[in-house]
């Protein structure tokens, strides 16, 4: 834990439907411009266990991802069996982890390490609700993308969501060392640092 909330550090990805769409700069510009500090920032190529490695591998999380999908194939009434051959979320959720991973390889992805006064709640509000068909207007994925659930389900991949925010400052930890593998903050005082001070 961060010893002063300015000292927060989160990390966020802009996944590679942002890179491919050139929304790399205005999420930057977003994230600078509500006062926090880009930190670390890298573009990257991600290999499949670097994407297999970064999310969990628990049957818990895989059974979730399948219960997920399931429910919105009843929610809007689609037949799951025509479509994945299964109603079991134990058979599903391995499907859906397999969409994810090859949408990740994709195209490359940008890392940025983010500091700044409650980074981690800052980012994921900068950032909207995971679902953009649910995230509100003036939110990154309110903004550029409509996608959802129940159509990546029907075109078998994952939903294009954007970016990629830690949830706690453990996680973002985590996620810092697994994606930088090294020392990467490079700290400097902002101008409005002196200002709010």
């Amino acid at each position: 834990m961060a010893t002063h909330p300015r000292e927060e550090l989160t990390f966020l990805m802009v996944k590679p439907d942002g890179v491919r769409r050139g929304l790399t700069g205005e999420i930057v510009r977003r994230i600078e411009q509500v006062g926090l500090k880009i930190v670390g920032l890298e573009l990257q190529r991600p290999s499949r266990k670097q994407v297999d490695d970064h999310y969990p591998k628990s049957r818990e999380w895989i059974n979730r991802l399948g219960e997920k999908t399931l429910n919105t194939y009843e929610k809007f009434g689609f037949d799951a069996i025509k479509e994945l051959g299964t109603k079991d979320p134990a058979k599903i959720g391995p499907m859906v982890r397999k969409w994810l991973i090859d949408f990740m390889t994709s195209a490359p992805v940008v890392i940025m390490a983010v500091k700044g006064v409650h980074a981690v709640a800052m980012i994921r509000k900068l950032a909207g609700p995971t679902m953009p068909v649910d995230a509100p207007l003036g939110t990154i994925r309110g903004d550029f993308s409509v996608d959802s659930p129940a159509v990546a389900n029907r075109e078998k991949r994952s939903v294009f969501n954007l970016v990629h925010a830690s949830e706690t400052e453990a996680e973002a930890k985590h996620e810092m060392q697994h994606w930088f593998g090294r020392a990467v903050i490079h700290d400097y005082a902002r101008t409005d640092d002196e200002v709010f001070k």
